[in-house]
């Protein structure tokens, strides 16, 4: 617009177009700022991916407590995938090999992979495991894949023994620290239920039944007046802020879509999400609550993230990598890049918006 127009103009219609050039230069620069804001988020992501890279072993396991259980490798290895590099290629490709040739080499002749993990790890190296060769499934060479097919059946009936296991009518349907716990806790419950449903989806043989009974155990540890899951229905209650987000996931993953449960738990962990950053099990908790809020989307994702990426990209280290104190460093990291990487929704089970299972 020429300015002698502006000047032939009355005062309503000056006001109006001035308030519409600014409006236009505004956006303009909302969307420079939002694309700068984007860029410093995939650089951060670089860099923690770089730093896995560079501290992965040769054998394809990692450095630090649990670096030998498999977990670690697995939680990696999701990690490259889900900013969109595949095995074999690109430039993370051989260390998403070498993550699934250490986890193939880790299981007996009944396919348990938690047979090196120390302490009570083993049932959560299992179902992280597995759900780790479940996503990276169909992107592998042939002779991996024959040892993927050959394996992966084996767990997954691990995963249906153990969830079997008689158990009081609170534990029903979930998991805990080994193959014959006859309780359950919502931690190690979160994973394996992702376990199993990542091998539906990718027509493993899993019973409907065991996937309802699971997404069942999940809605008994939703604490209806606050608003969260807990780790123990009617026992410990410990790790709110932390495990909310996994049972919103959970249920979500599970076609279970704007349950009232994953709703109030949403709004939660709205009122608390800044509580993260000061619990023993943040990075955990970061993981779990950034998947979780995303599936909700909306402004619980909106709000949450613009936290989460502001609060945690000045934390990240020179060397690309986040923590150390909780389990290892390469662990943290992997868990922070899971959390920065959900909206790329490049791993399998979170692009699928499944409502209803196939037969």
């Amino acid at each position: 617009m020429s300015w002698r127009i502006f000047e032939r103009m009355g005062a309503g219609a000056r006001t109006f177009a001035l308030c519409a050039a600014l409006a236009v230069l505004s956006a303009a620069r909302t969307q420079a700022q939002d694309k700068a804001f984007e860029q410093e988020i995939d650089k951060s992501i670089d860099g923690g991916l770089a730093y896995l890279a560079s501290v992965q072993l040769p054998d394809g396991s990692f450095p630090g407590e649990h670096g030998k259980g498999g977990a670690i490798s697995a939680l990696a290895g999701m990690a490259f995938l889900a900013k969109g590099y595949v095995p074999g290629e690109d430039q993370y490709g051989v260390c998403i090999n070498k993550s699934v040739d250490y986890i193939l080499g880790i299981p007996d002749d009944k396919g348990f992979f938690g047979k090196i993990q120390e302490g009570n790890g083993k049932m959560y190296a299992h179902s992280i495991c597995t759900l780790f060769l479940s996503e990276v499934s169909g992107m592998v060479d042939a002779a991996r894949q024959a040892r993927l097919d050959a394996v992966l059946p084996k767990a997954v009936k691990i995963l249906l023994d153990a969830q079997n296991v008689k158990k009081n009518a609170r534990d029903t349907g979930g998991w805990r620290y080994t193959q014959t716990s006859n309780d359950s806790d919502m931690s190690c419950s979160g994973w394996a239920l992702m376990a199993l449903r990542s091998c539906r989806l990718n027509g493993g043989r899993v019973p409907p039944d065991a996937i309802e009974r699971a997404v069942a155990y999940v809605k008994r540890h939703h604490n209806a007046g606050q608003g969260n899951f807990v780790y123990q229905q009617g026992g410990e209650e410990s790790f709110p802020v932390t495990l909310t987000g996994a049972g919103i996931l959970c249920l979500e993953l599970c076609g279970r879509h704007n349950d009232p449960d994953s709703l109030r738990a949403a709004r939660y962990l709205l009122r608390v999400y800044r509580e993260l950053e000061s619990q023993d099990r943040a990075f955990y908790g970061m993981y779990y609550t950034a998947q979780g809020l995303f599936q909700i989307g909306g402004e619980s994702w909106q709000v949450f993230s613009n936290w989460m990426y502001r609060t945690w990209m000045p934390k990240q280290g020179s060397d690309g990598g986040w923590g150390g104190q909780e389990v290892s460093r390469s662990y943290s990291t992997a868990l922070m890049l899971l959390a920065f990487t959900v909206p790329y929704r490049q791993l399998p089970i979170y692009q699928r918006d499944e409502t209803v299972d196939e037969e």
